[in-house]
């Protein structure tokens, strides 16, 4: 797997991704994401690939001045084909956004989601994402603590 930019050789198979059912009213579509990434210019839209396949579609934002602490360094959006689901696409996808975040000096990023029976909560969680009890627009808000990757606790 490699995470690459979305570029117009990529973009018919990155809006093609299609999720479960279940999963549809927890994200919004790729499309939709395109868009907004379009208009954000500190968007950061990337695709997951397996030699020609997109497994999937990750944004993150990149906007350390936003007043909102939630927005300042995170992901946006992420979806993952159904037929890629359970094979690691994922998290292969939010570890990229880490090392991208780390590069620019973040240390710490965030992810709101919505609650539901087929919502990303668990996913999130066990990625080390921690709510904070805040919510925004009425989604939870996560961050997660890149600080201490490969040091030691005392």
């Amino acid at each position: 797997m490699r995470l690459v930019p979305l570029t117009p050789e990529n973009l018919g198979k990155a809006v093609g991704i299609t999720l479960r059912p279940e999963q549809e009213a927890f994200v919004a579509p790729v499309v939709h994401s395109i868009a907004e990434a379009y208009v954000n210019p500190t968007a950061w839209p990337r695709v997951v690939v397996d030699g020609d396949d997109v497994l999937a579609f990750i944004m993150g934002n990149f906007d350390p001045d936003h007043e909102l602490e939630a927005f300042r360094a995170g992901i946006w959006r992420l979806s993952v084909a159904a037929s890629a689901q359970g094979r690691g696409v994922g998290r292969f996808a939010v570890n990229a956004l880490e090392e991208e975040a780390r590069d620019r000096g973040v240390e710490r990023i965030s992810v709101l989601w919505e609650r539901g029976e087929h919502g990303p909560e668990g996913f999130y969680l066990k990625l080390g994402f921690v709510p904070t009890g805040e919510q925004l627009f009425g989604e939870v808000v996560a961050f997660k603590d890149l600080s201490m990757r490969g040091k030691a606790f005392p």
